[in-house]
C-alpha cells in the first residue's frame, strides 16, 4: 500500500482535456488539492467542477500561458496561496499540430517548441521555490514515445520537442536533487483522447493493430503512472522515463505482430 497523498498540492498544466485531464482526475481521486491550468475559461471551469466531485481535495483552475514567465510565476503563486505550497508539478501542457518538414514555417516551429520545451522549463522554474520548501517535491513531465523512440510524418518539430524534454529532465534531476525534488517523465503511446476520436474509427483501428495489446491506452493509465512518481515510495527514482504504450515500441516490424496470430 502506497502512502496517501491526500491533501498535497498538485499542479497539472494543460489539464482541461485529454491526458492532462486524465492526470488531474487521478490526483483528484487520491484526495490531492489540484490546480489545473488552461487557456479557455469555460473548459477550465467545467473541468474543475467535474473533478471536484471525485475526492476530498479542492480542484481550482488558473488561466494562463506556459510560454510566458509572468504567467507561470502567477500560476505557482496561486497554488501556494490556495493550497499552501506545491508538492507536485505535472508539466503536461503541449501541442501537436501536424506539418511536413518541407512545408513547415518558422512560426510553426516556434509555436511547438515554445509551448512544449520553453513551457516546460518555465513551469518548472516557477515552481522550484515551493517544491523545495515541500521537502518532497516531484516534477513529472509528459513527454511521448514520438521523438524519443518513434517518428511520424508531420511531427518532426513535435518529436524534437518531446526528445528535448528528456534531455532537460536528466540535467534538471541532477540540479534539483539537492532540493529534494525528483524529476521524471511519462511517455504515452497512443491514448484514447478527444483528439484521437476526431481522426475517425479507421485511424483508431489501425493504431490498435500496431499495439501488441490490441487496444489504445486510457488517460487514467498515464495518470496512474504520474501518481506513482508522486508517491513517497518513488522518492529514490529520478531522471527516469517510463514508457506507457501497451508494448507499441517493442515489435521490430508489423511482421512481429502478425506472428502473434
Amino acid at each position: 500500500m502506497f502512502t496517501s497523498i491526500a491533501g498535497r498540492s498538485v499542479i497539472v498544466t494543460g489539464a482541461t482535456k485529454g491526458i492532462g485531464k486524465g492526470i488531474a482526475q487521478v490526483f483528484a481521486r487520491a484526495g490531492a488539492n489540484v490546480l489545473i491550468t488552461g487557456r479557455n475559461e469555460k473548459d477550465a471551469a467545467s473541468t474543475a467542477q467535474e473533478l471536484s466531485s471525485l475526492g476530498s481535495g479542492r480542484v481550482t483552475y488558473f488561466l494562463g500561458d506556459v510560454t510566458d514567465r509572468e504567467s507561470t510565476a502567477a500560476m505557482a503563486a496561486m497554488a501556494v496561496e490556495h493550497n499552501g505550497g506545491i508538492d507536485v508539478l505535472c508539466a503536461n501542457a503541449g501541442i501537436f499540430p501536424a506539418s511536413k518538414l518541407v512545408d513547415m514555417s518558422e512560426s510553426d516551429m516556434d509555436l511547438v517548441l515554445d509551448t512544449n520545451i520553453k513551457g516546460t522549463l518555465l513551469s518548472v522554474q516557477a515552481c522550484i521555490p515551493a517544491l523545495s520548501k515541500s521537502g518532497r517535491g516531484r516534477v513529472i513531465l509528459t513527454s511521448s514515445i514520438t521523438g524519443p523512440y518513434t517518428g511520424f510524418p508531420g511531427w518532426s518539430h513535435y518529436g524534437a520537442s518531446k526528445a528535448a524534454q528528456l534531455g532537460f529532465m536528466r540535467t534538471a534531476a541532477i540540479e534539483l536533487a539537492a532540493h529534494k525534488i525528483t524529476v521524471n517523465a511519462v511517455l504515452p503511446g497512443n491514448i484514447a483522447t478527444e483528439g484521437l476520436a476526431e481522426m475517425g474509427e479507421d485511424y483508431r483501428r489501425s493504431m490498435e493493430m500496431s499495439i501488441p495489446q490490441r487496444r489504445l491506452g486510457e488517460v487514467a493509465d498515464i495518470g496512474n503512472a504520474a501518481l506513482f512518481f508522486a508517491t513517497d515510495e518513488a522518492a529514490y527514482i529520478t531522471g527516469q522515463a517510463l514508457v506507457i504504450d501497451g508494448g507499441q515500441v517493442l515489435p521490430e516490424s508489423m511482421s512481429a505482430l502478425e506472428a502473434m496470430d
